[in-house]
């Protein structure tokens, strides 16, 4: 079994990359090679057995796509792309990087003829305002963000490639991450974890949207099993509709600051600081909210039941022997 990772340097590749050696195989399958790819290097972890190579550059340019593929991996995941802030802040590089490079990966698959399964990393962006209370399967995509319009088209690709043959694709749409590790990036939601993480580390963290609003979240843990499921899901049991929005807990900012609250303490809610940024709010107030995501959870995909458990899912896994805030 030979795997191809995009985006292999980002903090979900990262963390896939090291399930997938830890665990020998996917999909049932034993994995033998693994081609981590990235704009910048990739990590490279030992792993008995498997034939770890990386690879950089950038997907748009011409052969790059070509040449990952040449190998002819059973399984792609899909993972590169532009975050959503620096999307709508830098038009032609969301373009070029969220938009052409997957359809050039994607063109090489179908070139190259060896339908391997493609899992592909997309967003609830790909849905717009106006919102219902609970957002269902079958509610339209009509995004209100670059970002947003670039995973749609990624989406309908990917399902338009599958219908022909040229591969057995499977879209996720992630909730927002969170609490990501490490330092801010440039998503519009990276707040999200900010609110979380920087309290959590003693540390000031600013709030720049209502505590009103409301949003989707799951753990890099969770992200990371959706990933692993969806490379082993049954083709015929998706069928053809071929992107799956995916459980997570919907909450609003004020519920994540009492789920810190209860976790860490009133002192490492007195970190957070509310400064309304306007660039953030345009974004954010047309983001969706809650889900009930019943075809993903039929088909076995399973997020935490509440936000403490995503905070406590950041401790386990990135705060190990560290204090908490201002306890012990």
């Amino acid at each position: 079994m030979r795997i191809l990772m995009t985006g292999a340097a980002g903090m979900v590749g990262r963390k896939l990359t090291a399930r997938l050696l830890r665990d020998g195989q996917v999909a049932g399958r034993a994995i033998t090679a693994f081609d981590l790819h990235d704009i910048v290097p990739p990590e490279t972890p030992a792993a008995p057995g498997v034939a770890v190579a990386a690879h950089t550059g950038d997907l748009g340019e011409p052969n790059a796509a070509a040449a990952l593929v040449k190998a002819k991996p059973d399984i792609v995941f899909h993972l590169a792309g532009i975050v959503s802030g620096e999307a709508e802040s830098n038009f032609d590089l969301g373009y070029r990087v969220n938009f052409d490079g997957t359809r050039a990966l994607f063109d090489a698959i179908r070139l190259a003829g060896h339908r391997p399964r493609v899992v592909y990393t997309s967003s609830i962006a790909v849905f717009g305002a106006p919102f219902p209370d609970v957002i269902h399967d079958d509610f339209q995509q009509t995004p209100l963000t670059s970002y947003g319009t670039q995973k749609l088209v990624g989406e309908l690709i990917l399902a338009d490639y599958t219908r022909r043959d040229f591969f057995d694709g499977v879209g996720i749409r992630l909730p927002t991450i969170v609490v990501r590790p490490g330092k801010p990036n440039k998503a519009a939601s990276g707040f999200f974890s900010g609110i979380i993480r920087e309290p959590l580390a003693g540390m000031e963290a600013i709030l720049p949207v209502s505590q009103s609003v409301v949003h989707t979240h799951a753990s890099p843990r969770s992200a990371v099993n959706f990933l692993v499921h969806a490379a082993g899901l049954d083709g015929a049991t998706i069928g053809p509709r071929r992107n799956i929005t995916m459980p997570g807990v919907g909450v609003s900012v004020a519920e994540q600051i009492e789920s810190l609250r209860r976790i860490a303490g009133a002192d490492a809610v007195k970190l957070i600081k509310e400064v309304p940024d306007e660039t953030v709010w345009k974004i954010v107030q047309n983001w969706p909210t809650r889900f009930d995501a019943k075809r993903a959870k039929a088909l076995g995909f399973v997020a935490e039941a509440n936000f403490d458990e995503i905070i406590h899912a950041y401790i386990e896994d990135e705060m190990q022997n560290k204090a908490v805030g201002n306890r012990q």
